[in-house]
């Protein structure tokens, strides 16, 4: 179903892309947009047991189109420089094909956000609740479960690991 990647020999293992995942907390969530069109857009969003969570207004053309169309791909890039006397550069990224699912149960709601906010707020729990509890009215959280994930990082950064 999914495609298998070309430079295999580039390929990270499935361990070093969740630590990516983990290790990151922004990316491009692509979504099946207006008519048809790609629609692309950075995000922030936090990795937790195995599922990416991100933070949305529940109105507007991303959410529109998760509610259109579960099916997502999600982009991290871990590492990404030039390195112009190699005429390339030293990168790495991570792909994750899924479906999302826009979490609708206040319970799991106020959870998820807590989940998210404890990557971006170093406050505690009670002072992100709240901070919660003032948002929450216009605030929608979207899990995404992989169904197929890749990473490939380049020659460069390979040679760097020897």
């Amino acid at each position: 179903m999914f495609r298998a990647m070309r430079r295999s020999a580039q390929a990270l293992p499935k361990e070093e892309c969740e630590a990516v995942l983990r290790r990151r907390g922004e990316g491009v969530l692509a979504v099946s947009g207006d008519e048809g069109y790609p629609y692309a857009v950075p995000v922030n969003y936090a990795y937790e047991d195995g599922k990416i969570l991100l933070h949305s207004a529940k109105a507007g053309h991303k959410m529109d189109a998760l509610r259109r169309c579960d099916k997502v791909s999600f982009c991290v890039i871990d590492e990404d420089t030039v390195v112009p006397e190699e005429y390339s550069t030293a990168y790495r990224s991570v792909i994750v094909f899924g479906r999302a699912r826009i979490i609708e149960d206040r319970a799991e709601l106020l959870r998820r956000l807590d989940e998210i906010a404890v990557h971006f707020v170093k406050d505690g729990p009670e002072a992100r609740r709240v901070y919660i509890e003032k948002y929450i009215a216009g605030v929608a959280v979207v899990e995404i479960t992989a169904e197929h994930i890749t990473g490939k990082e380049g020659r460069l950064l390979q040679q760097q690991r020897l």
